[in-house]
């Protein structure tokens, strides 16, 4: 199984903001851009493993600055580490004022896909090579990333065992 680039993995899509995809304070609502970025990482995890792939676990999205319809909003998401059958993709979210031409990071997240094979069961995926300072940074930093996940999805199966599926209408 042959490694490959961060680049390699790499999907960009730009796009406009309208109205329909506003909340009540007129900026870009959030559940739309979660949406977003979950569909292209998982292209970017799928480019990486050439493998159906499932979303694990999408950390935090941290909302930095809001994005209004005078933005275009830029989703760039590749892979910046592995484990056997996981990924991690970084989604960076990019925010330009269409009018003076400003840029900003609105929303960063870390999302996380598992590689299946054809019988459903998680399959090996390749490693990945950092190449600029910006993907070594997120290489070295994957492991102790990837260890925080395992604690707090160990903590969620926990809370899950005490959680009532009761229906409270009843």
């Amino acid at each position: 199984m042959k490694a490959k680039t961060c680049n390699e993995t790499r999907v960009i899509r730009t796009s406009r903001i309208f109205p329909n995809d506003v909340n009540n304070h007129n900026t870009l609502f959030g559940g739309k851009l979660i949406s977003d970025i979950d569909m292209l990482a998982s292209i970017s995890a799928v480019r990486h493993s050439r493998a159906e792939c499932v979303t694990a676990s999408i950390d935090s999205v941290d909302f930095l600055s809001p994005i209004t319809p005078k933005d275009s909003v830029c989703i760039e998401t590749f892979v910046t580490f592995t484990g056997t059958s996981s990924m991690e993709v970084i989604a960076k979210v990019i925010a330009e004022n269409m009018m003076s031409g400003e840029r900003k990071i609105a929303a960063t997240a870390f999302l996380t896909f598992v590689a299946l094979d054809q019988n459903g069961k998680p399959t090996k995926v390749p490693a990945i090579i950092p190449e600029t300072e910006e993907e070594k940074k997120l290489y070295e930093t994957g492991k102790d990333r990837a260890e925080k996940r395992k604690e707090h999805r160990k903590n969620s199966k926990e809370y899950a065992r005490v959680l009532t599926t009761h229906k409270p209408w009843e």
